[in-house]
């Protein structure tokens, strides 16, 4: 999984669903419903059933950190710390090559101001609500 996967995982709180126990199922009694339920095509991650709130998610997280998160509302290293992932220059040069992110010099702040843009865009994308405050 990669770092924008991580992301997601952490502020749409994927791990802690996934972690839930499913359902019981009962095993089908029937020959019939064996055929019709191995012929189903495999399922694709479900999108989130109501939009995040994407700033009041990073506000409780930084609201339970000694430096409140730092600056995570304009600064990719303190997003990422914030969340609890690794923020050196790999991994940011990672971020930006999933997001296709190629401004200015790996690791310079045009760089990073960008990342920090695509990322608060993508979580939009998928079923976020970005405030404008995060996408400056």
């Amino acid at each position: 999984m990669g770092i924008l996967g991580n992301i997601f995982d952490k502020v749409f709180h994927r791990k802690k669903a996934e972690a839930a126990p499913a359902p019981a199922q009962t095993a089908p009694t029937a020959p019939a419903a064996t055929t019709s339920a191995s012929s189903a095509p495999p399922t694709a991650p479900a999108p989130a059933a109501e939009p995040v709130d994407v700033g009041a998610v990073l506000e409780e997280m930084a609201s339970m950190k000694a430096d409140h998160g730092g600056n995570y509302k304009t600064s990719i290293v303190d997003l990422l710390k914030l969340l609890d992932l690794d923020s050196s220059l790999a991994a940011r040069k990672e971020l930006a090559g999933e997001l296709g992110v190629h401004v200015a010099a790996d690791g310079s702040a045009e760089q990073n101001i960008a990342l920090h843009r695509a990322v608060m865009d993508s979580l939009a994308e998928n079923g976020g609500v970005v405030p404008d405050s995060l996408r400056q």
